[in-house]
């Protein structure tokens, strides 16, 4: 009986300690990005991407809030003075069922997309079999969307 006390504590003890691990760990809380014209933005992430938004606190007509993932949050911020130019490493990277699809939607509403070299129109297949395109949104902000499975 004492051993099966030991041994339940010990493990109690282990669990309680792996929570509080858990707890203080660091997670992603929210991207911001500064933007020109907020209703075009947020067209383009509500449409094009296919985000959803979330209630904001500020409610002054120059904050959007999507949701990106379980308490993560893009945060659309007007302001901004001009587009930015960024290089192609510099990206948001968001996956989707099917590439094929999403790139349907873009031509739908006319917005190029390349490969990973910069090849106009053309798919990256990666060699884990992941495919991806990159293109920018109305502020230059690249963007990747891949089919990668968790």
């Amino acid at each position: 009986m004492k051993n099966f006390l030991t041994g339940f504590l010990l493990i109690a003890l282990s669990a309680t300690g792996s929570i509080a691990q858990k707890q203080t760990r660091v997670r992603l809380n929210h991207i911001a990005l500064y933007v020109q014209d907020l209703k075009t933005s947020q067209h383009f992430y509500e449409t094009i991407i296919g985000l959803d938004t979330i209630p904001e606190p500020f409610h002054d007509g120059r904050h959007t809030w999507f949701e990106v993932g379980p308490k993560s949050h893009l945060h659309l911020i007007e302001g901004a003075r001009s587009k930015v130019s960024l290089d192609k490493n510099i990206h948001l990277c968001f996956s989707v069922p099917s590439v094929d699809q999403f790139v349907e939607t873009l031509k739908k509403h006319k917005v190029e997309f390349e490969d990973w070299s910069g090849s106009k129109g053309t798919i990256t297949k990666r060699v884990d079999g992941v495919k991806q395109i990159y293109f920018k949104d109305p502020d230059g902000y690249w963007i990747e969307i891949n089919d990668a499975r968790e």
